[in-house]
């Protein structure tokens, strides 16, 4: 894989990591731990403590898509990237019973889908001949 698709695939996985965890940061977070609305609302009103789980995952992802936006395309920077958006699609997988219990079945699908397909081509872009770092600047 060239160094451009490379970045390419670091920059897209950015994008859908940021968008996805503000919009679940905004959407599910913050309107079921400040009101108890949305899906989520219904888990926190009866475990209003694991709203810090909610937002440290989504506080995190939006971090990690900001690293990856301004990643080398690097071996080690995509293999990062794998490892992240793989632990997130199993995490999905484990806790699925949460997207039954909030009604977000549908959500759920495609959210872990894309993560486990980024987690495969990030391993595919780790798995090509090693790309030089580019020159900060240049």
């Amino acid at each position: 894989m060239i160094t451009s698709t490379r970045k390419l695939v670091l920059r897209a996985n950015a994008v859908y990591l940021g968008i996805a965890s503000i919009g679940a940061f905004l959407l599910l977070d913050l309107r079921g731990i400040l009101f108890g609305a949305g899906p989520a609302g219904q888990i926190l009103a009866l475990a209003p403590h694991a709203g810090i789980g909610f937002v440290e995952a989504h506080g995190l992802a939006f971090i990690l898509a900001v690293l990856l936006w301004h990643a080398q395309p690097v071996r080690y920077a995509h293999a990062t990237a794998a490892a992240v958006m793989g632990l997130l699609g199993v995490s999905n997988l484990v806790f699925w019973q949460l997207f039954s219990a909030t009604g977000m079945t549908v959500a759920g699908v495609i959210l872990t889908t894309l993560h486990l397909a980024f987690a495969a081509a990030q391993l595919l872009a780790a798995s090509g001949p090693r790309a030089r770092a580019a020159i900060e600047g240049s």
